[in-house]
């Protein structure tokens, strides 16, 4: 008698998980198949986080525009891409693009458009990092990452959005970064241009609501890139260095199939990074005072670093 109700109470509860959990996949199934042919415009892609977002948007099935100012690059990724040889896959479009140089961004973004007849999702990705003392750094320097993480976003945005409009929808994706949402010591110049970024979107976002084009902001944590080699200091000249945050951060791999995940779920906003990170970033907003005390002793403890190494 009581293995009967043991099976009945199974047959009770298991049939209607598996029908949940059979929906759960249609709907999953559903979504993936939802990016398939569409046309994803990515900058920044010759390396990193862009590199990859290339990889997998490709394996999903869209029609890719690459660009960046490394066309060498963009060639070798588009013939390595061309040689998976998926069922479905498009050849991919170039467009080469200088952030820097924001008066040829409109007539850049034509040819983007061009390529495929629109474009569905803009991945505005590239961008450039910094390391020094708020102090000593020249003003050229916080004037050319205002321009290559803000300026040349928005003047990229300005530019597809109203192809967007007329075409009844879109998605945007900006790769912010937790830099964006809480600044950190010898930073200044990067926390300051991507925070400009998640004003600016959270602005777009609303004001897109009425015409169907989602917009994601995403910052993560610390990306295994060469982000920090290639980094300013407060001179302009290049870090060189491979900071050790940097290099055992998150694989971009990784954090592609998230934003992957992104698109096809419409997030508006993404964090990734470990706990301990966004407990920092709800501990600047519940208790000011503890977030800059400890900022102050991250400055001074690594003002103390520095100084041992000169």
């Amino acid at each position: 008698m009581s293995d009967f109700r043991v099976n009945s109470l199974w047959a009770t509860i298991g049939l209607p998980l598996g029908i949940l959990s059979f929906f759960v996949y249609l709907i999953s199934r559903k979504k993936k198949e939802q990016v398939k042919d569409k046309v994803v415009f990515i900058t920044g892609a010759s390396s990193g986080l862009g590199e990859a977002c290339a990889e997998v948007f490709y394996d999903a099935g869209c029609k890719i525009i690459l660009s960046g100012r490394q066309v060498k690059k963009l060639m070798d990724l588009k013939d390595r891409l061309m040689k998976k040889q998926r069922a479905g896959c498009h050849n991919p479009a170039i467009v080469s693009i200088d952030l820097e140089n924001l008066s040829s961004i409109p007539s850049k973004v034509n040819q983007a458009i061009a390529a495929f007849g629109h474009i569905d999702i803009l991945i505005n990705n590239a961008g450039m990092s910094y390391r020094g003392q708020a102090s000593e750094t020249t003003l050229d320097v916080d004037k050319k990452l205002m321009t290559v993480n803000y300026f040349g976003h928005i003047e990229i945005t300005k530019a597809v959005l109203p192809q967007m409009i007329r075409q009844g929808g879109g998605q945007i994706v900006t790769i912010s970064s937790i830099q964006g949402r809480i600044a950190i010591p010898h930073r200044s110049a990067y926390a300051a241009s991507k925070h400009a970024l998640q004003a600016y979107f959270d602005s777009l976002r609303a004001e897109l609501s009425g015409h169907d084009i989602n917009v994601c902001v995403v910052s993560p944590h610390y990306i295994s890139t060469n982000l920090s080699l290639n980094a300013l200091t407060g001179s302009g000249t290049t870090y060189g260095k491979m900071d050790k945050t940097t290099e055992t951060g998150l694989q971009p791999e990784y954090v592609a199939y998230q934003i992957l995940d992104c698109v096809q779920h419409k997030t508006k906003e993404l964090t990734i990074a470990p706990f301990y990170v966004k407990f920092i970033i709800s501990l600047r907003a519940l208790a000011p005072w503890l977030y800059f005390k400890i900022m102050a002793h991250r400055a001074q403890r690594e003002q103390a670093e520095s100084n041992k190494t000169i």
